[in-house]
């Protein structure tokens, strides 16, 4: 038996129908329209299952499972939304005390026998400085990027 089952309120199935004909809203959303409404048990007859729905429309068990449940929990707003990253997968590196100590770097004298900072060496200096633990010149460029 299915833990969270889709029933839409006539309205709902609607407003969903309405997206899906229309075109008009983003490639995910009518996506997730159409998974709803193929798994709707309040209509006339019970829903596709999952596996059926998931070969029908070309996405995978998990992704149906996952869904229905967001539509059960969170409402059909939240069904229609991707799904909001709860913390960022990677803390970031430079925190405000971080980041104004490598601009003091980048904006102090020039490194010795170069005519200015390179993103090399302000990564290499930041680690040496113990700022930061580990650092590549990408990380430095993007954090000096917000600041001019």
């Amino acid at each position: 038996m299915k833990r969270y089952v889709v029933r839409l309120e006539a309205d709902e199935r609607v407003r969903l129908e309405q997206m899906v004909r229309g075109g008009k809203a983003g490639a995910f959303r009518i996506r997730h329209a159409n998974i709803l409404l193929a798994v709707d048990e309040s209509k006339a007859g019970p829903g596709l299952k999952d596996a059926a729905a998931a070969e029908a429309l070309g996405v995978a068990v998990r992704s149906i499972e996952s869904l229905r449940q967001r539509f059960v929990e969170e409402g059909l707003d939240a069904a229609l939304e991707r799904r909001k990253q709860v913390r960022p997968s990677v803390e970031r590196m430079f925190d405000g005390e971080k980041e104004a100590r490598l601009i003091a770097v980048a904006c102090g004298a020039k490194p010795e026998g170069r005519v200015r900072w390179t993103l090399a060496l302000l990564a290499e200096r930041a680690v040496a400085l113990k700022i930061v633990d580990r650092c590549s010149p990408q990380t430095v460029m993007r954090t000096l990027k917000k600041t001019n």
